[in-house]
C-alpha cells in the first residue's frame, strides 16, 4: 500500500509542478489589454490577474519555490515506490539483488525525468505560451493565494534576487512587459501579412508606420511650388485662384516674397461686393505657425492640431523659411490621397 501511495503522490507533486509552470509562463505572456476589460467589468479573476502581473517578480519567486520544491520531492517520494514494484520483476527475471537495485534506479530516473520533464514542464508551459490570456485568468488567483500564504519567504527571496540584480547595476522590474515598441509591431504585421491572417489592401497599416519616420520637411511643399497670392491680395483674387486652381486654402506673401499668412476662401466670401478689390482685411489672415523642419510629424499634427492651423511654415536650424506645410499632406501620410472638396479634377 506504501508503494502505491508513493505514486500518488508522484502524480500530485507532477500536478503541482505542472501548476507552476503554467502559472509562470501565464504572468509573462499575458497581455493587459486583454485582461483590463474584463477587470473592468467586475471580473474577479481578472482583477487578480492584473495585481499578479503588476507583481511579476514576487510571482516569479513563488512559482521557482514552488518548482523548485516539487522538484526535489518527486524523485525521493517516487524512487524508492518505484524501486520497489519493479524488484519483483526484475528477480523473476535472475537478476542478482546488487544489480536489480541499480537496474531498478536508472529504470526510475528515466521514467520520472520524463514524466518531469513533459508532463510537469513542457505540456503546462505550451498551454500558457498557447492562450495566456485564459491561463492567468485561471491560475493567478491560486499563485496569489500562495504567494500571500508564503509572503515572508517570497519576499524574502524576491529581495534577495533584487539586490543581487542591483550588484551587477541592473534595476530590476516588478511589472511584466504588457506593450509592443514600434518596431515589434510593424514586425508582427508583417509577419501576419506574410501567414495571410491580416489584409492591408488600402496601405494604412504600413503609412502608419512609415510616418513616424518622417519630419516636415518630408512632406513641405517647396516655396517654389506654392500657389500664393502677392501681399495686396484681394477677395476677388482669392476668387479667380479657385476658379484657375480649385485650392480653397493659399498663402499670402509679405513684400520680400515669404509666406505671411494665408486665408480660407470662407474668410472672404461673405464681404460685401464694394470690399471685393479691397486688399483683404488684416483680421481675415490666418497666422501661420512655424515648424523646424526636422520636427517629426506625429508632432508636426500634434502642434497643428493645437493650434487650430491647417498650414504652417517650415524653417531651418538658421530660421530660413523653406517651405509650407498642410495639414491635408500630413493627413495623406496616414490614409492616402485626401482631396480639397474644391480642387479642380484635371
Amino acid at each position: 500500500m506504501a508503494d502505491w501511495l508513493g505514486i500518488v503522490w508522484l502524480i500530485v507533486l507532477l500536478a503541482g509542478n505542472a501548476f507552476f509552470v503554467a502559472a509562470e509562463f501565464a504572468v509573462i505572456s499575458a497581455r493587459r489589454s486583454q485582461i483590463e476589460p474584463l477587470a473592468e467589468q467586475g471580473r474577479a479573476s481578472a482583477k487578480t490577474a492584473l495585481w499578479a502581473m503588476e507583481h511579476a517578480t514576487l510571482m516569479l519567486a513563488t512559482t521557482q519555490l514552488g518548482i523548485t520544491v516539487c522538484s526535489l520531492l518527486i524523485l525521493n517520494v517516487s524512487e524508492p515506490a518505484i524501486h520497489h514494484l519493479l524488484e519483483g520483476p526484475l528477480h523473476l527475471v535472475g537478476l542478482p539483488e546488487e544489480a536489480s537495485g541499480a537496474v531498478a534506479f536508472v529504470i526510475t530516473l528515466v521514467l520520472v525525468s520524463f514524466l518531469h520533464v513533459v508532463l510537469g514542464e513542457m505540456v503546462p508551459k505550451n498551454i500558457s505560451f498557447s492562450v495566456p490570456d485564459r491561463a492567468v485568468l485561471l491560475l493567478a488567483t491560486p499563485l496569489v493565494a500562495i504567494a500571500r500564504v508564503l509572503r515572508f519567504a517570497i519576499v524574502a527571496l524576491n529581495a534577495t534576487a533584487n539586490g543581487v540584480l542591483r550588484l551587477f547595476r541592473v534595476e530590476p522590474k516588478s511589472e511584466a512587459a504588457s506593450a509592443f515598441t514600434l518596431d515589434e509591431v510593424s514586425t508582427i504585421v508583417a509577419q501576419s501579412q506574410k501567414e495571410g491572417v491580416l489584409s492591408d489592401t488600402a496601405g494604412t497599416l504600413t503609412a502608419a508606420f512609415e510616418f513616424t519616420a518622417k519630419t516636415v520637411a518630408d512632406v513641405a511643399v517647396p516655396l517654389d511650388s506654392l500657389v500664393s497670392l502677392p501681399p495686396e491680395a484681394t477677395p476677388a483674387d482669392v476668387e479667380r485662384a479657385v476658379a484657375k486652381y480649385g485650392f480653397s486654402r493659399y498663402v499670402l506673401l509679405d513684400d520680400e516674397g515669404m509666406p505671411a499668412g494665408y486665408v480660407h476662401l470662407k474668410d472672404v466670401i461673405d464681404l460685401d461686393d464694394d470690399e471685393f478689390d479691397d486688399p483683404i482685411p488684416a483680421k481675415r489672415v490666418r497666422q501661420l505657425p512655424s515648424l523646424f523642419e526636422k520636427t517629426e510629424l506625429e508632432d508636426a499634427l500634434a502642434n497643428m492640431r493645437k493650434s487650430g492651423a491647417h498650414l504652417a511654415r517650415s524653417f531651418t536650424e538658421s530660421g530660413v523659411t523653406t517651405g509650407v506645410l498642410f495639414l491635408e499632406d500630413i493627413i495623406e501620410e496616414l490614409v492616402g490621397e485626401v482631396h480639397d472638396a474644391t480642387r479642380r479634377v484635371r
